[in-house]
């Protein structure tokens, strides 16, 4: 596949333009279940950056996202993730069950929190690691808002069973400004290390040294990320209209350092709603997008506004479910592996 920065992260070969986009005829359908059958989604595994230049310079396009970001990105299913999370628990060692509340979470690349927050509201005390210390004020500003309300307080809760229907129990969450890959947190401080959406930024092997190290016996790590389900015929073109290349294949598998193997995946399908006009915002999120020219900015989202109100007929208040599919990957250390 190819990273959220850059084009083509879908396939070609449905006969339109590289973005997706083509005039509109009169006799073109205006149902998505009617458009032509999808072709192969994508054949890679993880983003290809060209360099690490390349990658610092596109991850650098979130640090000033933050209240958007929050907005307009989903969140994550919690009740089939706290299903994953029990599985999780190793028989083998006493105390194992890492969603227990009062256990220990450190959440790399957290962002604006949508996964910190999260378990926190399953009774985890987390520590929430980013190095944008914007994003991570959002964060704070979020649990804040979400420990003294005594429901949602986020108006798309209110739309999503899953979030809505979320345990209260929360555990705390605290906030470090620093890398995924050099946390400065204590030695086997962790009995849950997560990255959701965030992996494929990180250096892959001095990740993985850290995360042994964070983890305590029986620990596992837990990688997250979120697709737009592109099986979905209007959503493949939508994402191939805004350049998503977060379309891994849906047999992928995450890449990790020495040390570690995925020990489970679990893929869910799900909706998130929203207005049709946070769909053509949604794209200002994506790295390709925030990293272009005005120019070309301009041009991706005149474009979504054709597809979603000419072509699809929305109006920029309707709701809309956007289809996503969650990859979750249970990872463990190997017991070989020498202490980091």
């Amino acid at each position: 596949m190819r990273p959220e920065s850059e084009p083509g992260g879908a396939a070609q070969g449905d006969g339109a333009s590289a973005d997706g986009t083509e005039p509109q005829s009169p006799t073109e359908p205006r149902d998505p279940s009617a458009a032509r059958p999808i072709p192969r989604i994508s054949a890679r595994e993880q983003p290809r950056f060209g360099s690490p230049e390349r990658r610092r310079q596109l991850a650098a396009t979130f640090t000033a996202q933050g209240a958007d970001y929050d907005r307009l990105r989903p969140g994550y299913p919690l009740e089939q993730i706290a299903h994953a999370l029990a599985a999780a628990a190793d028989p083998q060692h006493p105390g194992g069950d890492v969603i227990a509340p009062g256990r220990d979470a450190v959440d790399l690349g957290a962002g604006t929190g949508k996964l910190a927050l999260a378990l926190a509201e399953c009774g985890l005390h987390v520590t929430a690691v980013d190095p944008s210390a914007s994003m991570l004020a959002v964060a704070r500003q979020q649990h804040e808002a979400r420990h003294a309300a005594s429901g949602p307080t986020d108006g798309r809760d209110a739309q999503h069973p899953a979030r809505a229907s979320a345990p209260r129990t929360d555990g705390g969450v605290r906030t470090v400004v620093a890398t995924a890959e050099d946390t400065g947190l204590p030695t086997a401080s962790a009995d849950l290390v997560t990255a959701a959406q965030a992996w494929h930024w990180f250096d892959t092997e001095a990740a993985s040294a850290e995360v042994r190290r964070l983890l305590r016996p029986g620990g596992v790590l837990l990688l997250l990320w979120n697709t737009m389900d592109v099986t979905v015929p209007w959503v493949h073109r939508y994402s191939r209209i805004m350049h998503a290349g977060d379309v891994q294949r849906e047999d992928f598998t995450p890449p990790l350092g020495r040390g570690l193997r995925v020990d489970r995946r679990v893929a869910i399908r799900w909706e998130d709603p929203m207005r049709a006009s946070d769909l053509v915002d949604l794209a200002r999120t994506r790295s390709y997008v925030a990293a272009a020219a005005p120019r070309e900015q301009e041009r991706v989202l005149t474009n979504l506004r054709w597809y979603l109100f000419d072509h699809l007929g929305h109006r920029p208040e309707d709701v809309v479910p956007l289809p996503y599919r969650t990859d979750a990957f249970l990872c463990r250390p190997l017991h070989s592996a020498p202490a980091a």
